[in-house]
């Protein structure tokens, strides 16, 4: 009946278009006027012939143009083979051409598939043809192929309109002795298009067919989806349906039989608080109490049904949807009845001081940061008890320590409320002790809540009531928390003041486990930055930059270092302790106090990491039943020493991640370094890998912190890690560390970080010179004289003499106590290196000689005369080095040492 009604009242009107304009019945497109299916119908079969038309009219012209190519091609065939058949060309020199070309034309007429065949003279004079009655005539446009160019054309003119061939016969010397034509009339080339054409058409009429057929099954089922309505009646539908939604200030719902939400509109969003994805999820999911849940699930109809809401008393009237029409389902209406709430008085009261410190115990105190849970405070209690809350901790609170004497001033750390305009100062900000007298300055010495109504000096910005609180933990003073209530809200009465106190001393116990918490935290990050580099040594066989972070809850034991080695070599150290806070600090610098002291003896990487886990199994021997709380075991390290000379880089690792190389190319490489057990574990022996680096290549090392997070697996870390160091050969390595550190690390740290990345460069061959020695005395002079010239081609003229008197010294002492092979190496880098090895390995040791002593002042007088020297031990033996500097003078009154104490060196 209402389809029936609708299509009554729709005559009834002129027609109209989507947008609701009035047409004028009498025009020729009255079709708008018709019901939206029957529009998609018309549109359709409209669309439709034309395209079938279009595609008649193509396949027509298609057929015709293939018919005439094809008529054209068997013409060209037939005028060939003629052209070139046997005995034509004698035919055609013969006294009576005609006589003897017709026999040929008539026998190749038949079977040919062609309408006419023609033989010509040069000039086009017909000598034979399929119809005699032509012979003698000229026929016309055969130029080109007189020419001595065959072609093929559409031809229009007598005797009729054809597709021919025209293909000249020649003669020995290329003449052309005559001309042969064949071809079909175009009437033929007709006859055969009009038998596809019956085809065509039914094959179009199929078509037009089934798109009016299915044109005519969309427009049904449209038909009763819209129940036969027009455009018109559709926009005032909507319009209705709009004003329900926005403009009707009763809440309406509406649910499905499934229990979801199919329509909500904007007063009942308001009323219940629902979510913007609401339309479409399940009742259930929509955050209503139980209640409601029930309520709006039930089949059952509910008049005048009052449900708490939020903080609204809302009343519910629910109907069925099903005798109606439309899918099974219920509506519901709703209206805000909060004014009924009075009634429910004290008991909702309560109800609603308990949610808030259960909100309370569960929101306060999720951080260990003093100011973020002043902040949590304030936020549990804006707006549900308070317009505005402050939150004031004494200065020594902030940064951890405890208070001590009279309270000062304090520290705005909190500032919440309903609006922006308020008169109280910002977070951040200094605030001074109450007045004397005031009744908030009784509240700190009293240790309870004070109540203040119609407070002075906020009274201009509608304050009505204030309560300060004392904030403390323990008996220690911390701060005071400050509720404000506005006009707009109930003032304070006597019964707020006992749940200002509980909510304040829950969120106490939290603001003074954050302040223990940064103390520790502060005290081990000083800890760990004090024993971590505070710059990088002066080197120039690497360029360096690194990044330490620590953890943002408590400090580990990650560190670094860079420490220059002898011979221009440089040693690169990554470690990290397990665990955290003091302990963990500690351990660390004891560990790369130990590192720097055990690189001084110049050992080999696996050598100095099983000296290292020697000294962490000890430290964890003097603490057998962990009495400091934690234990060393589980530090890890990886060490790796680079000779900018030889492009060498000699790497080992104790349970440390394997270093990532990015060659010059952009390619990266995680080198195969053999993996030992964490420190302290011992029983397996440490191995080293030796890589040579190409000048520019990128080393980089770094602690598990930068790849592995709980909720990223560690090989996940490490393909990102490999992603961001692709092609980083162009960046600097500043530039590395900033693109890996804010591609990897998360907002929150909860490891320390340490990142270390070097780039080789070898040091120029013409600053290396060295020298293989006989063991022989005679050969020193040689050397000493060549080591002189090598001095004077880098301009150090004024180190010849020292460095030779060292150079003497140090290889007569290798001739006499070492053994072969004996070289000299000179190094011209920042300082002037002096390197004389052996195949011994007795080192020599420096003593004070007696006056009575003709020797033993060698050594002395190269430490006298050298700014470093020492001995390192090789594979082959050791070497013995001295380092003198470019820019300082040799002795403090800038010349060599008198000499005349040292009578042993008179060989010299």
């Amino acid at each position: 009946m209402q389809g029936r009604s609708a299509r009554r009242n729709r005559a009834d009107r002129p027609s109209a278009d989507l947008s609701g304009e009035e047409k004028s019945p009498g025009r020729w497109w009255r079709v708008r006027g018709r019901s939206v299916a029957g529009q998609v119908l018309f549109l359709q079969v409209v669309v439709a012939v034309f395209l079938i038309v279009g595609a008649v009219a193509g396949l027509t012209l298609q057929a015709r143009n293939d018919a005439e190519e094809d008529a054209q091609a068997r013409s060209r065939a037939v005028a060939e083979t003629l052209a070139h058949a046997p005995g034509l060309i004698a035919a055609l020199e013969s006294g009576d051409p005609t006589a003897g070309l017709q026999p040929y034309v008539a026998a190749a007429h038949k079977g040919t598939g062609v309408d006419f065949i023609v033989v010509m003279a040069p000039d086009g004079t017909r000598l034979a043809d399929t119809d005699p009655g032509l012979i003698g005539e000229r026929a016309e446009g055969v130029e080109r192929a007189a020419g001595g160019e065959p072609f093929t054309e559409i031809y229009e003119g007598d005797p009729s309109d054809a597709a021919r061939a025209v293909v000249p016969v020649t003669g020995d010397g290329g003449s052309v002795l005559g001309l042969v034509a064949a071809g079909v009339t175009l009437e033929t080339v007709g006859q055969s298009l009009r038998g596809q054409i019956p085809v065509i058409l039914a094959s179009a009429g199929v078509a037009l067919l089934l798109a009016v057929g299915s044109a005519a099954l969309v427009s049904r089922r449209l038909r009763r989806q819209t129940r036969g309505i027009g455009p018109s009646e559709m926009t005032r539908m909507y319009e209705h349906h709009d004003a329900v939604l926005h403009a009707v200030r009763e809440g309406v719902l509406i649910t499905g039989g499934d229990g979801r939400l199919v329509l909500a509109n904007d007063e009942a969003r308001r009323l219940l608080d629902l979510p913007e994805d609401a339309d479409g999820r399940h009742v259930t999911e929509l955050g209503l109490n139980h209640a409601t849940v029930e309520l709006l699930r039930s089949d059952r109809p509910v008049t005048d049904q009052v449900h708490l809401a939020g903080d609204r008393l809302v009343s519910f009237n629910t109907r069925r949807t099903a005798p109606y029409g439309g899918p099974s389902g219920n509506v519901t209406t709703l209206r805000d009845t909060t004014e009924l709430r009075a009634l429910a008085g004290t008991a909702e009261t309560a109800r609603e001081r308990l949610d808030i410190l259960h909100e309370a115990g569960v929101r306060v105190g999720t951080t260990l940061n003093v100011v973020r849970t002043a902040e949590e405070l304030a936020d549990v209690a804006v707006p549900r008890f308070a317009d505005f809350v402050t939150v004031d901790l004494l200065g020594a609170v902030t940064g951890g320590e405890e208070p001590s004497g009279a309270p000062g001033r304090m520290r705005r750390a909190a500032l919440r409320g309903v609006r922006t305009d308020h008169p109280f100062r910002p977070a951040g900000s200094v605030v001074p002790t109450e007045a004397a007298g005031t009744p908030a300055a009784a509240a700190p010495a009293g240790a309870r809540a004070v109540l203040e109504t119609d407070p002075a000096g906020v009274r201009a910005y509608g304050i009505s009531s204030l309560v300060t609180v004392p904030l403390q933990a323990r008996g220690i003073p911390l701060g005071l928390v400050r509720f404000w209530r506005t006009g707009t809200s109930e003032p304070f009465g006597p019964e707020d003041l006992t749940f200002a106190e509980e909510l304040t001393a829950r969120a106490a116990v939290a603001i003074d486990n954050a302040r223990r918490f940064t103390r520790e935290h502060t005290m081990a990050e000083t800890l760990q930055r004090s024993l971590l580099p505070h710059a990088l040594p002066h080197q120039s066989g690497l360029d360096i930059a690194y990044r330490y972070l620590p953890a943002q809850a408590r400090v580990g034991g990650d560190w670094f270092d860079v420490i220059p080695l002898p011979g221009a070599r440089v040693a690169l150290v990554v470690g990290d302790v397990v665990g955290h806070g003091l302990h963990a600090a500690a351990t660390m610098g004891r560990l790369r106090t130990a590192v720097q002291n055990f690189s001084t003896l110049d050992l080999p990487p696996d050598e100095l990491l099983t000296h290292l886990d020697e000294l962490v199994s000890r430290l964890d021997q003097e603490d057998p039943e962990g009495r400091s709380g934690e234990a060393v075991t589980g530090a890890t390290c990886i060490y790796a020493v680079h000779d900018p000379v030889s492009g060498l880089c000699s790497i080992s690792r104790a349970g440390h991640l394997a270093p990532m190389l990015v060659h010059p190319d952009g390619t990266v490489e995680t080198p195969d370094v053999p993996l030992a057990p964490p420190l302290g574990l011992g029983g397996l022996p440490f191995e080293s890998a030796e890589l040579r680096l190409p000048e520019g290549s990128t080393l980089v090392l770094y602690t598990d912190g930068l790849v592995e997070r709980r909720d990223r697996d560690i090989d996940t870390g490490l393909e990102m890690l490999r992603g961001t160091l692709a092609g980083a050969q162009d960046r600097t390595p500043e530039q590395i560390c900033e693109a890996v550190l804010g591609g990897l690390l998360p907002e929150h740290r909860r490891d320390d970080v340490a990142l270390l990345v070097a780039r080789t460069r070898l040091l120029d061959r013409s600053h290396v010179a060295d020298w293989d020695v006989p063991r022989d005395p005679a050969a020193v002079g040689a050397v000493r004289n060549a080591c002189s010239r090598q001095l004077a081609a880098w301009g150090l003229d004024d180190l010849a003499f020292t460095t030779e008197l060292v150079l003497s010294e140090l290889l007569t002492n290798a001739i006499r106590h070492g053994s072969e092979p004996i070289h000299v190496r000179l190094l011209h880098e920042r300082a002037l290196i002096c390197e004389v090895s052996d195949g011994s390995s007795t080192s020599p040791h420096l003593r004070r000689a007696a006056t009575t002593d003709e020797g033993g002042r060698g050594l002395f007088l190269v430490a006298q005369l050298a700014q470093r020297w020492g001995t390192r031990y090789t594979a082959t033996g050791k070497v013995v080095w001295t380092e003198q500097s470019l820019t300082e003078p040799t002795s403090a009154e800038g010349a060599p040492p008198d000499l005349a104490a040292f009578p042993d060196l008179d060989d010299l």
